[in-house]
């Protein structure tokens, strides 16, 4: 399901034209993104958790020239579903 799949079948159940539903996904979208931008998690009551995760620092081969790189700690963004949304889907 993509982006555009969601818009129109919010606007078809709620009966709010596409481009004012689009507006709206659009910016919860982009306050989640902000959010997690600052360092905060998201957390979304019976859906689930947008969460920062921290990357250990790692050294890693590059095979093809033999040789190892380092990668510095880091974070990225996580999903984790909520459970009765996990419930659901098992």
């Amino acid at each position: 399901m993509t982006k555009a799949d969601i818009v129109s079948q919010i606007a078809k159940e709620t009966g709010i034209d596409k481009i004012t539903v689009l507006k709206s996904v659009e910016s919860f979208m982009d306050k989640v993104k902000e959010s997690m931008a600052n360092g905060d998690n998201v957390y979304l009551r019976g859906f689930g958790s947008f969460v920062i995760k921290k990357r250990a620092k790692k050294t890693a081969r590059n095979i093809s020239k033999n040789t190892s790189i380092v990668i510095p700690e880091h974070n990225i963004p996580s999903f984790k579903p909520a459970k009765t949304f996990n419930d659901m889907i098992k």
